[in-house]
């Protein structure tokens, strides 16, 4: 099974987006993914199963729970074929950080300019 295969289930997606943010021990992640997606403990041990032996999440035991985090070496499959296509939006990225930089500048510019009005006035009362 390729990488997006794998990565193609939302529900897959949306386990991977959990453990990004941190491991999660399987009772969690079932019951985030039965909250949004209305399926059984059955059905996300599944979704489980398939990141495990595809090589995306690592689980360990902790006591009796089964805690879950993402393995990025597949991940690095996936960056790599990605980079050929970055060519198309790394310019717009680029663009928009300059937009960004630009808008941060022109806030602290009203800022002193404001302060230095504020201070003129303080001292001429």
């Amino acid at each position: 099974m390729h990488a997006f295969d794998v990565l193609g289930d939302p529900v897959r997606r949306r386990i991977m987006e959990l453990l990004a943010e941190r491991e999660h021990a399987a009772g969690e992640v079932v019951a985030v993914i039965a909250a949004e997606y209305g399926i059984t403990q059955s059905a996300v041990s599944q979704h489980l199963k398939v990141l495990r032996d595809r090589g995306f999440a690592t689980v360990r035991a902790e006591g009796t729970r089964r805690v879950y985090a993402v393995d990025p070496r597949p991940l690095a499959d996936l960056d790599a074929w990605l980079d050929r296509f970055r060519r198309f939006w790394a310019p717009h990225l680029d663009a928009l950080a300059t937009e960004i930089a630009r808008g941060k500048r022109a806030r602290k510019q009203q800022r002193r300019a404001r302060t230095s009005a504020g201070a003129r006035a303080v001292g001429k009362s």
